[in-house]
């Protein structure tokens, strides 16, 4: 597939000049330039393969998708410095991660597909308890829409006043590695991430089903806020933090384009892309059970519970809780 170079350069900021593919200050050395430029266009697939990143090429639609590479992700994930992020709120302001300043942050996801979309009363009380005492709360769901969120937002009692933002191209599941919703993140006021991703709902309202005491993750909550106390050293950390693979990220850009497809009503071209993404990350909650309803499909019903009938087979992968049982969300 052929690209314009000034669309190119319009969407991703790289422009071919004489020393490279080059965007601002970095300069990629471009071995063969008669695969890269073909009657004056960029070759897709050879642009992403000299940039080392995962592609989705779609040419019958006139797309092209481009991921991180994993060892990107995971090269940034060592540091445990938590990445900035711009995300639109419910009412469709913009809102920046760093606008927050410097004091404890708890990044809590979550998504209308999941059981957790009741969970936003309880964490605001938790916000109103411990923001005094230095803790914000940002909530994050993993949505298509605005709307899809909003109702959640609208109906819960007491409302949340702590940002709610939309994730419709699930940016922290690429950021942090989440894979499965409730899903929340520690970053201390330097901005490291002191814990990495694990499920903690709200309430107990699934307790039956998750098997997960939402009192232990919010004591230890209390205790980091009040006391500074962390479940881990940062080596404890890293090693929980679930680094990609090159499978898991192309299945993100996968997701992407399936999710891109859908919204334009073109079903069986963003079925093609939702079933690639499947094969690639076949545990990969976000991805499986997040696009059920782009797919028309219920969330909440037949094709849920054979998914984790296949995750229970498969040994229950995934992210731990945080009273270290593995587990899903209802």
């Amino acid at each position: 597939m052929l690209v314009d170079p000034a669309a190119l350069e319009a969407t991703t900021g790289w422009v071919l000049k004489p020393e490279g593919l080059c965007r601002e200050s970095v300069c990629v050395p471009v071995r063969d330039r008669d695969a890269l430029v073909v009657d004056g266009a960029i070759d897709a697939g050879a642009f992403a393969a000299a940039l080392h990143r995962p592609a989705v090429i779609d040419p019958s639609e006139g797309l092209v998708a481009l991921g991180v590479p994993a060892a990107e992700r995971v090269a940034a994930m060592e540091t445990l410095e938590a990445p900035d992020f711009e995300l639109p709120d419910v009412e469709g302001e913009t809102f920046r991660y760093s606008s927050l300043g410097k004091r404890k942050t708890l990044v809590v996801t979550w998504a209308s597909w999941c059981g957790c979309r009741y969970d936003l009363p309880a964490w605001q009380l938790l916000a109103e308890e411990l923001g005094p005492q230095g803790l914000d709360i940002v909530s994050v769901a993993l949505d298509d829409s605005a709307a899809a969120a909003k109702e959640w937002v609208d109906a819960a009692d007491p409302q949340p006043t702590f940002p709610v933002l939309v994730d419709r191209e699930h940016l922290l599941g690429e950021l942090f590695g989440i894979t499965n919703v409730p899903s929340v993140v520690w970053i201390d006021e330097d901005d490291r991430i002191v814990r990495a991703p694990v499920i903690a709902p709200g309430d107990d309202q699934f307790k039956d089903f998750t098997n997960i005491d939402s009192t232990v993750h919010h004591e230890q909550l209390r205790r980091w806020v009040r006391e500074g106390e962390v479940p881990e050293d940062p080596d404890g950390v890293r090693a929980r933090q679930p680094a990609p693979t090159e499978a898991e990220q192309l299945a993100r850009v996968e997701r992407r384009v399936g999710a891109h497809l859908a919204r334009e009503g073109k079903r069986d071209a963003a079925e093609r892309h939702f079933a690639t993404a499947y094969e690639l990350a076949p545990m990969d909650w976000t991805i499986r059970r997040g696009s059920l309803p782009l797919r028309g499909e219920d969330p909440f019903g037949a094709p849920f519970f054979d998914f984790y009938a296949e995750w229970e087979a498969a040994g229950r992968p995934g992210t731990g809780s945080a009273d270290d049982v593995w587990t899903t969300s209802p």
